[in-house]
């Protein structure tokens, strides 16, 4: 399919550019021949690469960071009184959507869309992991680093484009996928969503106009479908330390990444990857090779003691438990569960939920910053982490559960509690990762 000719010499500047999604974005579009520019709020690792690239980037957000005749892209994380958005409508620029973004991206190559609550970073990227293995060299942008490339964003030459679709906004409609993939579906984005219904409601339109469907295998998911449809599951894998296998289409299939939901993650996978063209059998031996994504259950180091530490982003109920299922199956002698709750709602929302779920560790120790933009706080001032503790102690009576007022004193505390046997998982989207990194330094 011919890449139209209006990305080359078109000038775009990302706010918040050093996001995971941004700088994927960022970097396909100078590829295609954009002038890319950015600014963030803070330093953080993916500038440095973006820079090595030559891309501009400003730190802090001013009218001066956009240059003449550029339009502004944006993630719904910006207010639209950031002053480059506010710059950009003065000038009668374009405010560009991240989603919206992506969704030009799709009409470029037919486009495998991966949608879904939780397990779309890692099922996109296990998509790209068996074109890559079978020789097609897909474009792709999903929400986290491949650990075998090093990057969540390339462009590729062969004919596939593989992304993964962010319901929070609902520009996941913006996509054009030719086969759309939804892993699970369930209420998250308490502000976008008025219920499940509504999100259910968002996920039928997403799967509508996809020439192939892959679904999870439950009838309240694959209602969804009004059309031809693959239903995908891995019931009952067999689980080990750091893996799993369990049968596909007459193949034994070894996943390299831990857990169940990551036996799920990985038949939707294949199920995309047969639609596509791949053969079944190459399909199912290369996942054995998969090494994973940054930030899901991502393996950082060892402690000076000797306690393991990974990091994983999860920051709903169901994907706490699943990632701390997971590291049951690392057997460590004592699970010590990290999380820094993301956004107010969330908590005042979901504190049972996560409390239920952070009690499957041995010990957990609950943050107590929430991470939040700026201004937040202010308006759910009688919001409280104090609940999901709460939550977690009554859940079984086992779990040991301690408040910490911010990562820095999470770190004092877990550096005299850590010890040789322990694995220590921080969980969360905000930046609980760079307290598990210091941890191993």
């Amino acid at each position: 399919m011919s890449e139209p000719g209006h990305w080359q010499g078109r000038r775009l500047h990302f706010v918040g550019i050093g996001g995971v999604g941004m700088s994927g974005l960022a970097v396909v579009a100078q590829t295609l021949g954009a002038e890319v520019t950015g600014s963030d709020m803070a330093e953080r690792r993916s500038l440095v690469r973006l820079r090595e690239r030559g891309v501009e980037v400003a730190l802090g957000h001013a009218a001066e960071n956009v240059p003449d005749g550029a339009d502004v892209v944006y993630s719904s994380a910006v207010a639209a009184d950031n002053p480059e958005r506010e710059c950009a409508r003065a000038l009668g620029r374009r405010e560009i959507r991240r989603g919206e973004l992506l969704g030009e991206l799709s009409w470029l190559r037919p486009c495998v869309a991966v949608g879904g609550t939780h397990g779309k970073t890692t099922t996109a990227a296990m998509i790209v992991h068996v074109l890559r293995d079978a020789g097609e060299r897909p474009g792709y942008v999903v929400g986290g680093d491949l650990l075998a490339t090093g990057t969540n964003a390339d462009w590729g030459d062969g004919p596939w484009l593989v992304v993964e679709s962010d319901e929070s906004d609902r520009t996941f409609l913006a996509l054009d996928a030719d086969v759309a993939v939804v892993t699970n579906v369930e209420l998250d984005h308490h502000r976008e969503f008025a219920s499940l219904e509504d999100v259910e409601d968002a996920f039928r339109a997403f799967l509508a106009p996809a020439g192939e469907a892959v679904v999870w295998d439950r009838p309240e998911i694959l209602a969804l479908r009004d059309g031809p449809v693959v239903p995908f599951d891995a019931p009952h894998p067999a689980l080990d330390r750091g893996g799993s296998r369990f049968a596909w289409r007459g193949h034994e299939v070894r996943v390299g990444v831990a857990g169940e939901h990551n036996a799920r993650n990985a038949a939707a996978a294949l199920e995309a990857c047969r639609l596509v063209g791949v053969d079944p059998a190459r399909a199912a031996g290369a996942l054995a090779g998969f090494e994973g994504t940054g930030r899901r259950f991502e393996a950082l180091g060892t402690t000076a003691g000797g306690a393991r530490v990974y990091d994983d982003y999860a920051h709903h109920p169901t994907a706490v438990r699943a990632t701390l299922d997971a590291a049951r199956t690392l057997e460590p002698e004592r699970l010590v569960a990290v999380f820094q709750p993301h956004g107010y709602h969330r908590v005042q929302t979901m504190a049972s939920g996560f409390g239920d779920a952070l009690a499957c560790a041995d010990l957990a120790v609950v943050v107590e910053d929430v991470y939040a933009p700026r201004g937040r706080a202010e308006r759910y001032a009688d919001v409280s982490t104090d609940a999901i503790a709460s939550a977690a102690t009554e859940a079984t009576g086992e779990t040991e559960v301690v408040s910490m007022p911010d990562l820095r004193a999470a770190e004092r505390y877990l550096r005299a509690e850590l010890r040789a046997g322990d694995l220590c998982v921080t969980l969360g989207s905000g930046d609980v990762d760079s307290l598990a990194r210091r941890l191993v330094a």
